[in-house]
């Protein structure tokens, strides 16, 4: 390989890997590659850790007439590097909200690519600093435990091995090896949140993103601990009856009741937004006082089991006698 990356970087980099799979020889790795530091950072040091098991891809929005000529550098370094690598893009133009959308699109470009080369594991760069400011944002909106648990470092495929490093180690490590590198001036417009977030943080040296990424990984295991319990508890407390789905039992945590009531909507389907936030704390409020909540196509009763159950029709107001 051209470039190299010092061994303890490597050997750091394995151990992060192998706390998050048990990875076999035969483990192969999708890399994603912006071209950017971070990420061009976690492909030299995957391509040293696991060498003949690592492929990359490119996922190039054409948002930007840079990013074709930015795929085509990762793209060479590749071929220079014998990795194989694939440029990715979007069947039909990114419109919307940008970021979310080509993030969706992203991703699915990356599951779909991974499952036609048989990866096992696909790889991004996000680290300690994408942490803090994903849970600072999501601190703003009110998030509860899922959301303050972050960017996870295990999500199905996806494997998210940095989050206990610093962006500016990774741009150390980049620019001793010689990568070539691109810089997304999007990275620089304040139009988008976590830009702004960004800038505001760098100005605040007080806060700890290593410390930052710890919490927010404590909160994930909170996250799949309460989500194991409400399954359990789901098991045995909530019963079919005909059409309709009642909780048995209701003398739980708030949170506990949150989730189980999330668990029942789950289950019966549609296309209904579930309650969340504010709006799901007074309809468990309102269930706790035997009164009904209507949620979508479906209506919920409460008292000292709450049961769920299709609403009934809606009368057409026009069709309705003069005297009601």
């Amino acid at each position: 390989m051209r470039n190299a990356a010092p061994d303890a970087a490597v050997d750091r980099f394995s151990k992060d890997v192998a706390r998050l799979i048990a990875a076999g020889s035969g483990a192969r790795f999708g890399i994603a590659v912006s071209g950017g530091p971070d990420s061009m950072a976690l492909l030299l040091l995957a391509a040293r850790a696991f060498p003949g098991g690592v492929e990359a891809a490119t996922v190039d929005h054409g948002l930007r007439p840079a990013s074709a000529d930015e795929a085509i550098m990762v793209a060479d370094w590749c071929q220079a590097n014998a990795i194989p690598h694939t440029i990715l893009s979007p069947a039909t133009p990114i419109t919307g909200t940008l970021q979310a959308n080509a993030r969706a699109a992203r991703y699915a470009l990356l599951e779909s690519w991974r499952a036609d080369r048989g990866i096992d594991w696909i790889m991004t760069a996000h680290h300690a600093d994408d942490q803090l400011e994903t849970v600072l944002m999501r601190l703003n909106r009110g998030s509860g435990v899922s959301g303050l648990a972050g960017v996870r470092a295990r999500n199905g495929a996806i494997l998210r091995p940095l989050l206990g490093w610093r962006r500016a180690e990774l741009a150390v490590l980049a620019n001793d090896a010689g990568l070539p590198v691109v810089d997304d001036p999007s990275n620089a417009d304040t139009r988008f949140n976590r830009v702004s977030m960004r800038q505001h943080l760098a100005h605040a040296d007080w806060l700890d993103p290593m410390a930052a990424s710890r919490s927010a990984s404590a909160l994930a295991d909170a996250e799949a601990a309460l989500n194991w319990m409400t399954a359990e508890l789901a098991a045995r407390h909530v019963t079919q009856e005909g059409e309709a789905i009642v909780l048995q039992s209701t003398d739980f945590p708030r949170e506990i009741q949150r989730r189980l009531v999330l668990h029942m909507l789950r289950d019966v389907g549609g296309n209904a937004e579930p309650p969340r936030g504010d709006t799901l704390d007074d309809a468990l409020v309102r269930l706790q006082n035997g009164e009904k909540v209507s949620i979508g196509n479906w209506l919920l009763s409460g008292g000292s089991r709450w049961t769920l159950r299709p609403a009934p029709p809606r009368r057409d107001r026009a069709t309705m006698p003069a005297d009601e």
